[in-house]
């Protein structure tokens, strides 16, 4: 799948990075852009930049204000928008906004850059959101809930990275970020080299209309995934295949505790000569049967390496229990920050959109 990227603010900027370095199938990120409105989280950075909101706060962020953050990069998006030509070339099949959901720039920024993008361009705008973790404050979970909401009718869909899924106990909040990044990367460059793979031939191709029809009409996705070593015989495989298909879903997931989807697809990487094709169908069967949906979808991917790799797409996650817990999280904060009601539905008007 050919992807442009677009990092909005501090930690969307870091993981499009990130995405970019781990780019499996070394095509698939046609182009790269950060966006910003703080100076200095843009200046260590490798791939190309874009300040904005200069006028407004003179290249030193918007302080966690992400009403402010959908202000200037409303003020800023034709410059935004020229910025991206040339990047968005006409082998994208999609664009991936990647923002963290919790500070001003990114929370408030990739709902206004989102809409931009679906009124000029015709493939799907997608957002890879990460939600700040139980202990990151109120600031940043009432952030996150008014930017999701936004973003879930902005959007054609929003993969969710729940910070509390990945982080041990005991990491400093930088190295719990960097293990963050690295295992997104792993897994979001895993379903970007679907289709693209230069490491041999599957033999059932998945391709970018697979995951386009998985993530159709579903406002809110996760990932799941997990490895283990492969044996050189592929029969012998079957039963890892079906193994780390159930790891990915059930402990494996950006969004913990997310297997209640409406449609999912499954991605099983490694060596084309040591993938069991009975261990992919069973593993398929076993997704049907446990997210009982008739949208399940499979393939393999050849990667070489000598683990095998399970990746599970899952598209419309809005019912997991993490979800609602959060949305919860994010009206309580509100009512803490600003005394008003909020809910913990993407649907409902009492938890203000962004716009």
């Amino acid at each position: 799948m050919k992807v442009a990227l677009i990092g909005v603010g501090q930690a969307g900027g870091k993981l499009a990075e990130a995405l970019a370095r781990h780019d499996l199938a070394r095509d698939s990120v046609t182009g790269a852009l950060a966006v910003n409105s703080a100076r200095t989280d843009l200046q260590s950075l490798q791939i190309d930049t874009l300040l904005v909101g200069q006028n407004r706060v003179k290249g030193h962020g918007v302080g966690g204000d992400n009403e402010l953050g959908a202000e200037v990069m409303q003020a800023d998006s034709q410059e935004v928008m020229g910025a991206l030509d040339g990047r968005i070339t006409s082998t994208a099949e999609a664009i991936v906004l990647v923002a963290g959901l919790g500070g001003g720039t990114g929370s408030g920024g990739a709902p206004v850059l989102a809409h931009e993008l679906k009124r000029v361009y015709d493939i799907p705008v997608y957002v890879l959101g990460i939600l700040p973790g139980r202990d990151e404050g109120s600031l940043y979970q009432k952030n996150a809930g008014r930017s999701l909401k936004t973003l879930a009718r902005e959007a054609d869909s929003t993969i969710l990275i729940d910070n509390d899924a990945w982080r041990s106990s005991g990491e400093s909040m930088t190295e719990g970020y960097a293990e963050i990044n690295a295992n997104i990367a792993q897994r979001i460059g895993l379903l970007f080299a679907a289709g693209e793979s230069r490491d041999g031939v599957a033999e059932n191709v998945v391709d970018t209309s697979e995951i386009i029809n998985t993530l159709r009409g579903s406002r809110l996705a996760a990932v799941g995934y997990a490895s283990a070593a492969a044996s050189e015989d592929a029969n012998e495989n079957l039963n890892a295949i079906t193994s780390v298909t159930r790891n990915a879903l059930l402990t494996g997931t950006s969004l913990p505790d997310a297997t209640d989807a409406e449609a999912a697809l499954l991605i099983v990487a490694g060596r084309p000569d040591r993938i069991s094709r009975k261990g992919v169908e069973a593993a398929r069967s076993w997704l049907e049967d446990e997210l009982d949906s008739m949208q399940v979808r499979g393939g393999d991917v050849p990667l070489q390496s000598d683990r095998l790799a399970a990746l599970v797409l899952l598209g419309g996650v809005e019912r997991s229990p993490r979800v609602q817990a959060f949305m919860e999280r994010a009206r309580a904060a509100s009512e803490e920050i600003e005394h008003e009601d909020a809910t913990e539905s993407l649907v409902s008007d009492e938890l203000d959109g962004l716009f």
